[in-house]
């Protein structure tokens, strides 16, 4: 199983701090680097990676080492550096390895480490390699995995929550060029984060839960998975059908709850165009204040700002960006933003999940202003409100959870008079639609309920129907 260990500190390791690190298995040992240097490699003298160091990163955001970490952990003041350091499982003692680079980086720096026994500062001896040469990674290598299939890369992780991360990133990227699916393995008590579970989904990418009493499940679907040809398959009954792992079986009801809003925005283009200002508003009429931070993979380090937002997607463009941004410790919300150039100008598809304890109310009185803001000011196409009983945290189990329930809809004004405004208005559904926006060319607001009853897809199913029978 891949060992990460983190350090957390109060400053960036300097170069001689990253040097005392490196020296945690004696001067005997050689480094590399790969990633255009973002990531050094602590190598046997024949050049076989025991412990991969990423680039140390700046964290602004408060709470972001608590959401990814746990409770448990004291954290530097933000802002602080997180560098993390993964061990190879080829080598029994890579483990030990990594704990003393992060304890040396600790001791000299400041902070802590996570786990926080992992830490220790001796000089670790490291088992002759029998002089077996390994040879350089080719130009696109997969980053380093636990096991390296024709079919499947697989990454064994044992963390409170396994997220997004730069590297992990890297590696879905990679195994998607090379054809590949990514197996990630888990043991039961792991959550993911939400943007992991958004890059997930759907085959053959797939979250393998390795249960010690029931062996391999799928952890969001529950199939029952078994090791065949180099990949992990679902295991089938005597009719041909999937199983489910009784480990998948929901727990009792907690009252916790998530309200997401999916919507998406277009923009004529315009060069003083500031991306993300749709974002910010849906997150100030549902929290009451704006994000706290963005970034590109998990931790979310950089401080919220629409501006430097707009500055890394242009950089980009025209390929699209996929962005992370998240809120207040106080208030769990999480978003994802995709930017794409079209041909007309400039879409924004934004995911925002916002997490409710127990008894706490949905701000559902603030969806339909939210609907008109958007209309009025940043080019909304549609909106899709869903509620559903989940983890107030934002993270997700290895568990099988209550499916959403729609809460509204909202038709942008283009699509309106696309569709034509009488057929619009008339709707399969008890409620009319609201209209937002210009009178002349008015956007519709369409009502499903409160999020408590799933079998409200039903309406959905008909409105959807309805309108594309116009579009025909």
């Amino acid at each position: 199983m891949t060992k990460d260990v983190i350090a957390l500190t109060p400053t960036m390791p300097d170069p001689m701090a990253l040097l005392a690190g490196l020296h945690a298995g004696g001067p005997e040992l050689g480094v590399s680097t790969s990633a255009d240097d973002a990531v050094i490699h602590l190598c046997t003298p024949t050049g076989r990676p025991l412990v991969s160091v990423e680039a140390p990163v700046i964290v602004h955001t408060p709470g972001e080492a608590e959401r990814l970490l746990g409770p448990q952990v004291p954290v530097p003041e933000v802002p602080f550096w997180w560098t993390e350091a993964r061990a190879s499982t080829a080598v029994p003692e890579a483990e030990e390895l990594a704990g003393s680079f992060c304890g040396r980086l600790t001791l000299l720096l400041g902070g802590t480490t996570w786990p926080p026994d992992a830490a220790t500062v001796r000089v670790v001896d490291t088992p002759d390699d029998g002089g077996v040469t390994a040879a350089p990674a080719p130009e696109g290598a997969l980053p380093a995995v636990d096991v390296l299939t024709d079919s499947t890369a697989v990454v064994i992780v044992d963390r409170p929550v396994v997220a997004l991360t730069a590297w992990l990133s890297d590696v879905l990227r990679t195994t998607v060029t090379s054809g590949r699916a990514l197996h990630i393995v888990t043991p039961p008590h792991a959550r993911l984060s939400l943007p992991l579970r958004t890059a997930l989904t759907g085959p053959p990418n797939r979250w393998v839960v390795q249960d010690p009493e029931h062996g391999y499940y799928d952890g969001l679907s529950g199939a029952v998975l078994h090791w065949q040809d180099g990949t992990f398959a679902p295991g089938l009954d005597q009719d041909g059908e999937a199983t489910a792992a009784e480990a998948f079986a929901p727990p009792g009801a907690t009252g916790e709850r998530q309200l997401t809003v999916s919507f998406r925005t277009h923009h004529a283009p315009d060069p003083d165009l500031v991306l993300g200002r749709g974002l910010e508003a849906a997150w100030r009429h549902l929290t009451g204040d704006a994000p706290a931070g963005w970034g590109t993979a998990e931790p979310i380090n950089l401080p919220w700002s629409p501006r430097q937002l707009t500055a890394l997607a242009r950089d980009r463009a025209p390929h699209p960006s996929h962005l992370l941004v998240v809120g207040h410790p106080d208030r769990p919300a999480l978003a994802t933003l995709r930017v794409e150039r079209t041909r007309t100008g400039v879409a924004q598809e934004v995911t925002l999940a916002l997490g409710l304890a127990a008894g706490a109310p949905a701000p559902l009185d603030a969806i339909e202003p939210l609907a008109e803001v958007l209309v009025g000011r940043h080019g909304l196409r549609t909106m899709l409100v869903t509620l559903h009983p989940a983890r107030a945290d934002l993270t997700v189990p290895a568990h099988l959870e209550h499916p959403p329930a729609p809460v509204s809809f909202t038709l942008g004004a283009a699509d309106v008079r696309a569709v034509g405004i009488d057929h619009a208005r008339r709707t399969p559904l008890p409620h009319r639609p609201t209209p937002l926006g210009p009178v002349t060319e008015p956007a519709l607001h369409y009502r499903f309920g409160d999020g408590a009853d799933p079998a409200t897809w039903a309406d959905v199913e008909g409105l959807t129907r309805h309108l594309a029978a116009a579009r025909t």
